[in-house]
């Protein structure tokens, strides 16, 4: 959420002034490569170590956020994106093969249920810890995300203890490897009633996505939460101080780290609540909740409505994603599972693509603040420099107050009047609707009420 940010913000404020369309091909094509790559990464891990492989992917987020906090070329800062990319992908499958080799039947449901709850922690104080820093120094961020996977070293090389390996996984060459990693992604793609389904998930995951894509962007852009700030400052100075801007305000990073902590607090309950239902019937009911959660967080310019929206999004995604993995589970044959399992990355790939694209240059034309501030410009005939890499985004939005003579909050008025960029919520919320309406035909028609 934070990234978002970075990419496109001013670059009077240390951020990198890049348009919506540069900062959705960056975040949507690194993202996916996370997702995609560890249909191959895993394999690298089983074949040379878990340690080693750790070790470098450690040195390689350190590296890389070290990039991508000095580099400030759309090129430079894309190829180190992709670099990031990597060293997660590389990560990414230890950890979940960490846990099913280390327990057993007994204990892998608690296990994971750990690893979960570890996840959303750190998707909660992440964010949180970023939103509070980041209007003093971008710089900050990163080198405390440096610092923080530094310390990952303390326990691979103290504490870490490499599993044991089959056979197998030692006796053939990478090259083998990769060559039977897609002969298996080929084989459970063959299953035609599986790839629609996953290709109806795909609309899930673009619209999921938002919530890291568009919508910090479009809270920096147009929501005043400073009404937030006073109620929680009435409540609880210190915090409010620690959390907030100098402005008085609670930034747009911070509300969407609430995703992950209301999924601290409720998902046992929520999970409780839909383990009656089968997956495809819980997955609609949570798509569709998240559809009208990610409505709420277009729609409004009151930041105690957003977030509603966000607690109402979460409440969505705390339905369908778990019965998600859980349906691809159901319907893998049972000498498949591990295949099929794999390839449920796919859609989440596509999706956070998609997600870049549907975030990019279509936001930027609906809801972009400073795209429709140039409309409205050249509608009155203004002279202002376009903006450059020596005339920012917040120098040109200034020159704009000055000659309509307006303060910001009446110029940010004006244009959400005006230009409505709220309706941008029908795109998103309209996509996650389309993967309900797609999965109800699917049960009914393609697997003819049978999952």
């Amino acid at each position: 959420m934070a990234f978002a940010l970075y990419l496109v913000g001013s670059k009077d404020t240390g951020a990198l002034g890049f348009t919506s369309g540069e900062k959705g091909a960056i975040m949507g094509t690194g993202s996916m490569l996370l997702y995609l790559l560890p249909l191959f990464t895993g394999a690298i891990a089983d074949r040379v170590g878990y340690k080693k492989v750790l070790i470098l992917s450690y040195a390689m987020y350190i590296s890389g956020y070290w990039m991508v906090a000095t580099f400030d070329s759309f090129s430079m800062v894309f190829a180190s994106y992709i670099y990031l990319a990597v060293a997660g992908a590389l990560f990414k499958p230890i950890i979940s093969a960490m846990i099913s080799k280390t327990t057993t039947s007994e204990t892998s449901s608690i296990g994971f249920g750990i690893f979960y709850m570890m996840i959303n922690i750190g998707g909660f104080i992440g964010p949180f810890i970023a939103g509070a820093i980041y209007q003093k120094s971008w710089d900050w961020v990163f080198y405390i995300s440096m610092i923080t996977i530094s310390i990952n070293y303390i326990f691979v090389f103290f504490f870490f203890k490499e599993p044991g390996r089959e056979k197998g996984d030692t006796d053939e060459s990478l090259g083998q490897v990769f060559l039977q990693a897609i002969k298996n992604i080929a084989i459970t793609l063959s299953n035609i009633k599986y790839v629609l389904f996953l290709l109806i998930m795909v609309a899930f995951w673009t619209a999921f996505n938002q919530l890291y894509y568009a919508f910090p962007v479009f809270v920096d852009d147009w929501v005043d939460t400073s009404n937030l700030y006073q109620a929680l400052h009435s409540v609880w100075p210190w915090l409010a101080e620690s959390i907030g801007t100098p402005q008085g305000t609670i930034t747009a990073v911070t509300i969407g780290s609430l995703d992950a902590f209301f999924i601290i607090l409720f998902q046992i309950w929520i999970s409780g609540m839909v383990m009656r239902y089968k997956p495809l019937n819980a997955m609609m009911s949570g798509i569709f909740v998240l559809a009208i959660g990610v409505g709420m967080m277009f729609a409004f310019q009151n930041s105690f409505f957003i977030i509603i929206g966000v607690l109402v999004f979460s409440v969505g995604e705390m339905a369908s994603s778990p019965k998600f993995t859980e349906y691809v589970g159901s319907i893998a044959p049972a000498d498949k599972k591990a295949l099929y399992m794999g390839t449920s990355f796919l859609p989440i790939a596509l999706g956070h693509q998609l997600a870049g694209f549907v975030s990019g240059d279509m936001y930027d034309r609906a809801a972009g603040k400073i795209h429709l501030l140039k409309q409205e410009v050249a509608k009155r005939g203004l002279e202002i420099p376009e903006v450059s890499e020596t005339f920012s985004k917040n120098e040109y939005w200034n020159k704009a107050t000055e000659l309509m003579n307006m303060n910001n909050s009446e110029l940010t008025n004006f244009l959400w009047t005006n230009y409505n960029p709220s309706k941008i919520w029908m795109l998103y919320a309209g996509i996650a609707v389309s993967a309900v309406v797609a999965l109800f035909i699917y049960d009914k028609l393609i697997l003819k009420s049978k999952s």
